[in-house]
């Protein structure tokens, strides 16, 4: 049985991204989505983020912030970032205009105010499949180095999914069971711990 991914973030860029392309590199059925109201990218200062709308083009952000300070998004590693993103998909997308992607087996959230976005949405859909969907959170810093450790992880966990669901029928309860013992024995001081399992 093949399962659909999704994986979350707030602006469909660092966290969600890393995960979606290590995943369709394993070949996994994922999509990648942000619940903020804009996509965020760090500026020259805290107060001066870079802002985009959901549906802008990955390139079309390379391109302004090339004009911007090309040094600066090259070292601060938004570029290289952004150009990794542009060879997974067009654009950043918004978990709450997906209903058109079609529905998903499991979710991953990367932080806890984005778990609690994409339970709140998925509670006010129209329930038309009446299908349950497992959405798990790991807290994962927003930085590149957590971000590929986190998509590692969750990696790992999906492949352990998917062997579990091709030996048995497959159950959300069996499912809950595994990301919670596979979790248990992630040990190493990490802040990224299961937050939220529903």
């Amino acid at each position: 049985m093949t399962l659909r991914y999704a994986m979350v973030c707030s602006s469909n860029q660092n966290r969600s991204m890393e995960a979606h392309f290590l995943l369709k590199k394993h070949g996994f059925d994922v999509c990648s989505y942000g619940t903020g109201a804009h996509v965020k990218l760090p500026g020259p200062s805290l107060r001066e983020p870079n802002v985009y709308d959901f549906g802008t083009p990955y390139k079309h952000m390379i391109d302004d912030l090339r004009r911007k300070d090309p040094e600066l998004y090259k070292r601060n590693s938004i570029l290289p970032m952004l150009k990794r993103n542009s060879t997974v998909k067009l654009a950043p997308q918004r978990w709450q205009e997906n209903a058109a992607d079609g529905s998903f087996d499991v979710v991953f959230t990367f932080e806890e105010k984005v778990f609690d976005m994409v339970v709140e949405d998925l509670h006010n859909r129209d329930q038309v499949l009446m299908k349950s969907v497992l959405v798990v959170n790991l807290e994962v810093k927003d930085n590149h180095d957590e971000a590929a450790v986190g998509a590692r992880l969750t990696l790992d966990l999906c492949q352990e999914v998917c062997l579990s669901c091709n030996t048995h029928f497959l159950c959300i309860n069996s499912i809950c069971k595994l990301l919670f013992d596979f979790l248990r024995s992630f040990e190493c001081g990490r802040s990224m711990q299961p937050d939220g399992i529903i």
